[in-house]
């Protein structure tokens, strides 16, 4: 099929738009059961099994990956300002990607009675990275001090209550009940691109004010910068630009698959962004490079700790 017969039109609380450029998780569960992706990737047999957007699935095991890498060197960073808080934020991400993998991919088939509740977690992980990410975007602020069992209680059992909230919308959503309705998903699609749209834009705009405000460094801006640009390229391939990429390259790959590149490439620009304005206390770490430890006794001269600091005895034996 070409991209060029009758597509959906964008209409506010409709997924038809969306599940018409690219093949979306929760499209089967919602919206007219005729709107498909106008033009699908090519499809790969492993093990008797079709795999759907194989192309993606490599790049999602590469931001696995990456992820993992960026996780690493978190926590390699003991005394940095917001460490435990931003490394769940990366922890959600991963598991979003993990159980995307599964319901893209096709390995969990639509024709599951459990399908829904995948994607229900789908969107609940989505949701509550995207809450993680917001609530770190304050933390810089020191309102509540970072590290400290009042700060990161705040931000788990909130980001929980994001993923049981999503969970319960997408469920009531795909199920049409508790006054939901899956024909009219329009709270679930508010929930989804304009909430999770608001949670991003606040998270920018206090980085933003951060910097400006508090660091004389203003390099974090690009970082920053390249961020939104990256995150806008994303969503720009998957809901503008898939058709057209998925007949350009003969089915190869299709919008998502530059969309999911994209947006690793903003999640790496997040720990960038962190990692440049956050500095660690060298007298402290432990990890990485040497320990800088000075030793100090007054029982000894100087010359004595420098004997004693090179491995010598510098007190003679008799």
């Amino acid at each position: 099929m070409s991209y060029i017969n009758t597509p959906a039109k964008f209409a506010f609380g409709s997924y038809d738009y969306a599940c018409n450029q690219l093949a979306m998780p929760l499209c089967p569960l919602v919206g007219s059961s005729s709107v498909e992706p106008i033009c699908y990737s090519r499809n790969v047999e492993v093990a008797s099994t079709l795999v759907f957007e194989p192309a993606t699935l490599m790049i999602h095991l590469v931001a696995l990956v990456m992820t993992s890498i960026m996780i690493f060197h978190i926590k390699s960073k003991y005394t940095a300002v917001g460490r435990k808080e931003i490394v769940l934020f990366f922890y959600l991400y991963a598991a979003t990607i993990l159980v995307e993998f599964f319901v893209l991919s096709g390995i969990i088939p639509t024709s599951f009675n459990g399908y829904l509740y995948f994607v229900a977690a789908h969107i609940g992980l989505g949701m509550a990275t995207l809450w993680a990410l917001f609530v770190n975007g304050f933390v810089p602020f020191q309102w509540i001090e970072d590290g400290t069992r009042l700060s990161l209680w705040t931000l788990r059992i909130s980001s929980i209550v994001i993923f049981c909230v999503s969970f319960f919308i997408s469920i009531a959503t795909f199920q049409s009940v508790a006054g939901f309705s899956k024909t009219n998903p329009t709270f679930l699609w508010i929930w989804y691109f304009v909430f999770g749209g608001a949670f991003v834009f606040i998270y920018i705009a206090c980085q933003v004010s951060v910097v400006i405000t508090s660091l004389e460094d203003r390099w974090p801006l690009a970082d920053i910068s390249f961020g939104v640009v990256f995150f806008i390229a994303g969503q720009v391939f998957n809901f503008a630009l898939s058709p057209q990429i998925c007949e350009l390259t003969k089915h190869y790959v299709d919008g998502t698959f530059f969309g999911t590149i994209f947006t690793l490439l903003s999640v790496m620009m997040v720990y960038k962004f962190w990692d440049s304005i956050t500095k660690e206390d060298l007298e402290f770490s432990v990890g990485g490079k040497g320990n800088n430890w000075e030793i100090h006794d007054p029982l000894l001269g100087d010359s004595a700790m420098a004997s004693f600091a090179k491995g010598n005895d510098p007190v003679p034996h008799r």
